[in-house]
Formats: structure tokens, C-alpha cells, sequence
């Protein structure tokens, strides 16, 4: 073998071209803007990057492939992509399941009124044409202009400025102009709609919604999978592959960046409008998402003590994050707390009025990093808990993102497996919502107990850790390998819900208070939307109280960074909370390994 490129050909994506001999096949593919899922960002753990090599030679199957693929699957041409290198020109088929479908995205939440003020304002102009008589330059006229309308204007955007001549000739010296802070930020001809973008930038998920900044009315949202998750399941894998080639931050950032100039366009297709019309933003994210998508290094984030490199509140150009919106629009990032406790969940708090609730009140935003915050009489308290992909669909044997055919429903009564898929048709996996279904389930008839092993119960085949529960056989599925619940998915499981109960019982104890205290427990985020509530209490997850006083609120965050756009104050106001928030750090909980022990049990 030698390091010269090869030519690699990927179907049915029709994707080709050369690839360093040196390099993975999923190098490969993500240098030629193939989207092959690698949730464990290519360390060989996942197993999720299966691809099926037709033609040409590569490197010999590894350890990890022996491991986790089946002789069946390795002497069918079968590899993970992380693994095999090329070794000549290849022809390689990916697998649907390999590739990042679309999935299930929730961009709803709750509607809170506010006063509209944004931190833009605009100006209707009617200006006079320059004559020889005067020939005042175009940027003083509209300066004066502004001026005499009560508008203070000091300065005006650069890139703006390269664009007003032809615009004021074609609109035949009407216009408006839009001013943020003294700046002259935005030209829009009269009759056209002022904008704003709120992004809710997930781990997993983003969520954008195009709003009337004169209205608040929302007018189009869109919700698609954080594309950065070919990188890496969580944050830590992604900050890693930055630490270890810091060419690829500039990659994570111009990722999301182009997803976002995507939903911009699609949103303002659907109303009519043009991205130019769009002359403020708003995003929130966790800590790490906030740093990737800002240009921030992220790498002491993910190391002890997981110090931001930036807590408050920041306004930047949006091209400066590469978003195509108006010349000189800002993009304004709320502030950041502490450890992964971000400006999403700082957005959650604003949105569900947290601060304001007079009693005992938990919020939690449901993910692959939970963030829980408790509101003792307005004395609040947050944690964030590393509570892993699992209740997304990693790290499960037959677990998916919520898309179409996930199982996301089921019932198990007198040895019968009832369930219901995303989409209605055939079941090829299982969601977050379906597992956590499943695991409920499997604890009310006793085929896992309340240590999560699995028993010996009718539905159950194999042994020790090899163990499953079968929900869809073979059979059913018409020869495909049957779609199970395996000992290892309730371990995982366990973990997840584990951190996420410790967060919770920590918090409590922290604040001299019980479960049973608790008045009210908001639940947001997609998967916390998505859940059967009373499946979380029975496993444990949650409290067990009065299922009244439970409140689902799907995405508050994207809330709150609606409201933040719509007001001004409103962002004053997120700044105080964040003040006003004690962070306490899980780990240095007195007792932290006893009660993570106990928090994995299943049940109360």
C-alpha cells in the first residue's frame, strides 16, 4: 500500500473521488459530503457506520470489526467505515440505515406573551434624488434623513454600504432603513416585512423560526438533525476530534452555519421573503454548542473544571458565523451559566417563568446533556447531567433517531407486544420514546427487575449479557433480523436515567428538600415531549407524583430565543437570571457515587 490517493466511488449517494490511502473510508465520505452516520465520531464503538465495500481492495478486517460484525457480515464485503482504509480504487455501497435520515424534530413550544422591541428599529425614509446642485453622498443623506426622523445613527455596516446606491436608485429614493445601537445595520424597501431568526442549536437537533419583528408573529419554523452529528454523538466526542485536528472546528462551525442558511432559505420561500430581510438573529445552545458555532476554542470545556471561554452574552456580525442574512445583521448569543449548563437552558428558564414561581418547582430539558434546574421561591439551582445518547437511540442494538418506522409506542400485556411506529408502517427500530416504552414495560411483568437483569420470562431468548427480549421476531419482519430489547440496552438505559435521577435527587438534597415536595415539574425538549410520562415514573427517571402535576412544554428554549429577539429586555432579564443561578457541579456532590448507584435502580 502506498500514501498516494485512491479513487473511492460511494453509491447509491453517486458521491466519487479521491481519497489518501492513509484514510478511512469515513474520512472519505465526509470529505466528499457523504452524511454517514459515525455517532462515536469514528473510534470504533458504535458500530453505526456499516458500509458494504463491492469492488476493490482495503486493509484487512480489524479487532473492532470482529467484534462487532458477524463472519456473515465480514465475508459479504461488510466493514465499518472508520476502520477500513482503501487500499486501491473501491467501490463501496451505504446501507439506508448507515446514512442520516430525516428525523422527527420538535420545534413547538409554548407561546408566552411579550411587548414587541426589538433591538432593531426602523425608519421610513423619503429621500430627494442628488442633483449637481447636491451632490451629497448617499450614506448622508440617509444619515440625515435618519437624523431628522429622531433616529441616532453614529455609524453604518460596511457590507451595507456597498449595496445602498443601486438600492435607493431602484426604489426611487423611498426606503427603510434599519438602525441597531446607532448603527445602520439594514436597508428594506418600503412595504417589505422587518425580520428575525431564533435558533435553538441542539446537540442532536436544531430548531429555527422565522419571526415579523413588527408583528411577533412567527411566521415559519424548521426543525433538521445538528448535521455535526456525523462527527460524534455528544459534545465530547465532537470538542475531541477539534482538540485532536483543529481544522475540524472551523468544519463543526460551517456545518451548522450551512444548515442554517438552508432553513433561512426554505423559511423564506415558504413566506414570500428573501434572508436579506433578516436583520437580527438570536441563538442558544449549550455551552459547547455555543462555542463551536462561535468560533470559541471548546477543548477546556470538555476538561475538569469544564471552564466556558465566554459566560456572557455576546453580539457579532452573523456573517462573522457565516449566516446569509441582511449586510449588517447581528447575531445575538445569550449567555452561558457554567460547565455545559448553556444559554438554552438559561432560555428554558425565561420561557417557563421559572424564576418567577413562587413554590417548590424542578425544569428539566430532556437530551443527550440533561440540564435540570430546581426553583425554590425563586432561588434556583442547576445541574447538568452527562446522561448519554441512549434515550436517542445510541448506544442501543436496534435503537434509531426518530424517524419514520421507529417503534416510539409500546404495550406488553399477557405476553403480547402491542406498538405503534412513527409514520405507521413497518417497524426497522426503536426511538427514544419506544425504549424508554419498552423498558416500562418489561419492569410492570417482571421480565426485568429492579436491578435491570433480565429474567427468564416467555419472549426472552439467550443468556447472561447476550440475553433479549423480543418485540418484532423474525418472522414478522419477514426473514430481517428481529428487533429486540438486549440485557446491554437496559444497562444503557440504566446509565442514562440514572445521571439523569441523580441531577434531580442532588438538587433536592441540596436544597433540604424531598420529591414528594415538588409542586410542579416541567418537562421540555423533544424527547420530554415526546415520553409517556408515567413510563419515566415507573422506571424511575422521574418522581412518582400526581401526573397533574407534570407539564409538557416542548421546546421552551426556542421559546425563549423568540422572546430574546422580540425583546430587548428581555435579554437584560436572561442576564439577571443567569446572576441569580447557583450551578452546582454533580461530581462534587457529598455522596455522588452512592446516590448515582442507587439512581440506577429501576422503580422507586
Amino acid at each position: 500500500m502506498t500514501n498516494d490517493a485512491v479513487y473511492v466511488e460511494f453509491e447509491p449517494v453517486g458521491r466519487r473521488g479521491p481519497c489518501p490511502a492513509a484514510e478511512t473510508l469515513l474520512d472519505a465520505a465526509h470529505a466528499l459530503g457523504v452524511d454517514l452516520t459515525a455517532l462515536c465520531g469514528g473510534k470504533g464503538t458504535c458500530g453505526r457506520c456499516l458500509v458494504q465495500v463491492i469492488a476493490g481492495p482495503v486493509s484487512p478486517p480489524t479487532a473492532t470489526e470482529t467484534r462487532l460484525l458477524t463472519p456473515a457480515q465480514l465475508r459479504s464485503g461488510f466493514r465499518l467505515a472508520c476502520q477500513a482504509r482503501p487500499e486501491g480504487a473501491v467501490r463501496v455501497r451505504i446501507p439506508a440505515e448507515s446514512l442520516t435520515t430525516p428525523q422527527r424534530t420538535l420545534v413547538e413550544g409554548l407561546e408566552v406573551p411579550v411587548e414587541v422591541r426589538p433591538a432593531v428599529t426602523r425608519h421610513e425614509l423619503v429621500l430627494t434624488a442628488p442633483t449637481l446642485e447636491d451632490p451629497t453622498a448617499d450614506d448622508v443623506r440617509v444619515k440625515a434623513a435618519l437624523a431628522r426622523a429622531g433616529a441616532a445613527c453614529h455609524t453604518a455596516d460596511t457590507a451595507l454600504l456597498r449595496t445602498i446606491s443601486p438600492l435607493l436608485r431602484e426604489w426611487d429614493w423611498r426606503a427603510s432603513a434599519v438602525v441597531r445601537g446607532g448603527e445602520w445595520v439594514a436597508l428594506l424597501q418600503p412595504g417589505q416585512a422587518m425580520l428575525g431568526l431564533a435558533v435553538d442549536v441542539g446537540t442532536t437537533k436544531v430548531a429555527a423560526y422565522l419571526v415579523d419583528l413588527q408583528s411577533g408573529r412567527t411566521l415559519a419554523s424548521r426543525g433538521v438533525m445538528n448535521p455535526q452529528i456525523a462527527y460524534g454523538e455528544d459534545v465530547i466526542t465532537r470538542i475531541g476530534r477539534t482538540m485532536e485536528q483543529p481544522a475540524e472546528a472551523r468544519r463543526l462551525q460551517s456545518l451548522v452555519s450551512e444548515a442554517l442558511n438552508q432553513m433561512v432559505a426554505d423559511m423564506t420561500a415558504e413566506t414570500g421573503t428573501v434572508p436579506e430581510q433578516v436583520v437580527e438573529a438570536v441563538l442558544v445552545g449549550n455551552t459547547a454548542m455555543h462555542h463551536l458555532l462561535a468560533g470559541l476554542p471548546a477543548s477546556q470545556v470538555a476538561l475538569s473544571p469544564y471552564v466556558a471561554a465566554v459566560g456572557e452574552a455576546m453580539d457579532v456580525k452573523a456573517r462573522e458565523l457565516g449566516l446569509v442574512l441582511a449586510p449588517g445583521a447581528y447575531a445575538h448569543l445569550l449567555p452561558n451559566l457554567a460547565g455545559f449548563v448553556g444559554a438554552d437552558h438559561l432560555a428554558m428558564i425565561l420561557a417557563t417563568g421559572l424564576a418567577e414561581q413562587p413554590g417548590l418547582v424542578l425544569a428539566l430539558d430532556i437530551g443527550t446533556n440533561t440540564e435540570v434546574s430546581l426553583s425554590d421561591r425563586g432561588q434556583i439551582a442547576s445541574v447538568s447531567c452527562a446522561s448519554g445518547p441512549a434515550f436517542e437511540g445510541a448506544h442501543i442494538k436496534h435503537g434509531m433517531r426518530a424517524a419514520a418506522g421507529a417503534i416510539e409506542r409500546i404495550k406488553l400485556e399477557n405476553g403480547q407486544v402491542t406498538y405503534q411506529t412513527i409514520g405507521g408502517g413497518p417497524a426497522v427500530g426503536l426511538c427514544g420514546s419506544g425504549i424508554l416504552d419498552g423498558l416500562a414495560q418489561l419492569y410492570l411483568a417482571g421480565v426485568v427487575d429492579r436491578g435491570g437483569r433480565m429474567q427468564d420470562a416467555p419472549g426472552v431468548r439467550g443468556t447472561g449479557t447476550e440475553r433479549e427480549f423480543v418485540l418484532v421476531s423474525e418472522e414478522e419482519r419477514g426473514g430481517a433480523p428481529a428487533l429486540t430489547i438486549t440485557q446491554r440496552d437496559v444497562r444503557e438505559l440504566q446509565l442514562a436515567k440514572g445521571a439523569i435521577r441523580t441531577g434531580i435527587e442532588a438538587l433536592l438534597h441540596n436544597a433540604g428538600r424531598r420529591a414528594e415536595e415538588l409542586q410542579q415539574v416541567i418537562v421540555a425538549g423533544a424527547f420530554g415531549s415526546y415520553i409517556d410520562v408515567s413510563s419515566a415514573i415507573t422506571v424511575g427517571l422521574l418522581p412518582r407524583l400526581p401526573l397533574e402535576r407534570y407539564v409538557q412544554v416542548g421546546n421552551a428554549a426556542g421559546t425563549g430565543a423568540r422572546l430574546c429577539l422580540l425583546s430587548a429586555a428581555k435579554r437584560a432579564e436572561v442576564q439577571a437570571i443567569a446572576r441569580r443561578v447557583h450551578y452546582l457541579e454533580l461530581a462534587r456532590v457529598p455522596g455522588f457515587e452512592r446516590l448515582f448507584a442507587s439512581s440506577m435502580y429501576l422503580g422507586e
